[in-house]
């Protein structure tokens, strides 16, 4: 490095503001990562899916056992069936069949066929809890914020691997990619609208913890379902 006759080194000389606009060549994603390093394989993609499926039902089962609602679909299934008696399992199934033809539409075949395997899988796994996991006695609190918990967390993964579990949760990426509107918050929209409407069919504290609930599901997705934040496709 060259000296002034004082032996001191130069000052550096000032960034320029095209310096300082560049990004740093370890956080520039084009020159660390490849498409195809980053994409699932076929193995982690069933393996995502059975894990984010069998999370979420079982949370959708806490909710069940705790007589609570949630959001989307699945909110609306749990009290028609509160309603009427029928099977969550048919319920869920027979309330997404219309969104199929909008995922297909808006979304591809790829995510279409993802998201009914998940649908389906979701309730096989509902009959499967049902069968072998009863539940004699259940904190109220406790199931409602915790199976809203899980039902995000399941969520959260099937969304990473290119599927959701149908219902709002496609029209909330829909939106989110098309005008980068979170998918938690246009979750949220519709979610207090379906609690709201539980108040025909269940207690009010049922109702009240239900909102907190949805609050907790869709507080996990806003926060880690973000674009360019998981490279992970």
């Amino acid at each position: 490095m060259p000296t002034d006759d004082l032996g001191h080194a130069p000052d550096a000389e000032p960034a320029t503001p095209e310096q300082h606009a560049r990004p740093a060549p370890e956080t520039t994603p084009t020159l660390v990562f490849d498409e195809r390093a980053t994409a699932h394989s076929p193995a982690e993609d069933i393996l995502g899916i059975l894990t984010g499926t069998f999370t979420a039902s079982l949370g959708l089962y806490l909710l069940q056992a705790s007589e609570a609602v949630t959001g989307g679909t699945a909110g609306l299934s749990l009290l028609i069936q509160y309603a009427s008696g029928l099977p969550f399992w048919m319920l869920f199934l027979i309330i997404n069949l219309p969104f199929a033809a909008l995922a297909a539409w808006q979304r591809g075949w790829s995510f279409t066929i993802r998201t009914a395997i998940a649908i389906a899988m979701v309730s096989s796994w509902s009959v499967v809890h049902h069968a072998l996991f009863p539940i004699q006695d259940l904190n109220p609190i406790y199931g409602t914020l915790g199976g809203n918990l899980l039902a995000g967390v399941g969520l959260l993964i099937l969304f990473r691997h290119r599927a959701s579990l149908g219902g709002i949760n496609i029209v909330a990426l829909i939106v989110q990619d098309r005008w980068g509107f979170r998918a938690g918050w246009t979750q949220m929209i519709f979610d207090v609208i379906i609690v709201a409407a539980a108040l025909l069919v269940v207690p009010w504290p049922n109702v009240v913890l239900s909102a907190l609930g949805a609050v907790v599901l869709n507080l996990v997705l806003a926060m880690n379902h973000r674009p360019g934040r998981y490279i992970g496709h």
